[in-house]
């Protein structure tokens, strides 16, 4: 497993942690957080690192800080699949499993808050704070996957692309507490054949539906992965999403 030493979170405290309000750690009170500083250290991996593959013995949980990481599933015949992404204060691991589900690689550079599993199963036993916070993230995870399937299955390819770099722009800008009102602007996190990869589509029809959204000015583009989207609820119009909605919780 390649990783490296994470210098410049090693000291923060769990109070300090960006990412702090949507991670597991969100509704602990101040004990708890002691209990958690006790066992957490970090680890950083650089751009197309892997964390750890499919199958592999996985011996700690973690909560992505900052950076990216994909899952992949790998087929029998060497076929490779994107099935998700973990973006920051994503959670990374399943107490209770020894073995990786997916291969997971930094897209990214990556940094993330770990925690050896069996430690933290046993503060899960004795802090509801947690377990009851784990529970919420993955039933958000279930409802995730499921608009996925209807991404994936139904929407056109211009609703595919506007749909991922909704998702993205809406966590970018839940963990900055940016509201609706103004632009939103981040880093597209994903090369454009990893986005056909994950889409389904072909490297063509991503690279030409992203430049209709910005010939049409649902997105504003700076050099290939510097975004703004002026207006979020115009994009998730064109996603097919109900514009009315929250952010993507």
């Amino acid at each position: 497993m390649a990783l490296k030493d994470a210098p410049v979170l090693s000291h923060v405290s769990c109070g300090d942690c960006p990412i702090r309000h949507r991670a597991v750690c969100a509704r602990c009170e101040s004990d708890e957080l002691v209990a958690l500083e006790r066992i957490k250290y970090y680890r950083s991996y650089e751009a197309g690192q892997t964390v750890v593959w499919s199958g592999d013995r996985m011996d700690f949980v973690a909560s992505v800080v900052t950076g990216i990481a994909t899952l992949t599933q790998t087929l029998e015949d060497g076929r490779r699949q994107m099935v998700g992404l973990l973006l920051p204060s994503d959670f990374v691991g399943r107490p209770g499993r020894s073995n990786a589900a997916y291969d997971i690689t930094a897209t990214t550079d990556l940094v993330m808050c770990c925690f050896r599993k069996k430690p933290f199963e046993d503060l899960m036993a004795h802090t509801p704070h947690i377990a009851q916070r784990l529970l919420e993230m993955t039933l958000d995870e279930l409802d995730a996957a499921r608009e996925w399937m209807l991404l994936l299955g139904r929407k056109t390819a211009r609703e595919k692309i506007a749909s991922l770099i909704a998702i993205i722009a809406r966590r970018d800008a839940s963990l900055k507490a940016e509201g609706r009102d103004g632009p939103l602007v981040f880093d597209l996190p994903l090369t454009r054949e990893a986005m056909a990869d994950y889409l389904g589509l072909t490297l063509e029809t991503v690279s030409r539906q992203i430049s209709a959204l910005r010939k049409d000015g649902v997105i504003v583009l700076d050099g290939k992965r510097h975004v703004t989207v002026p207006d979020i609820d115009r994009l998730l119009l064109e996603a097919g999403d109900d514009s009315d909605g929250g952010f993507i919780g």
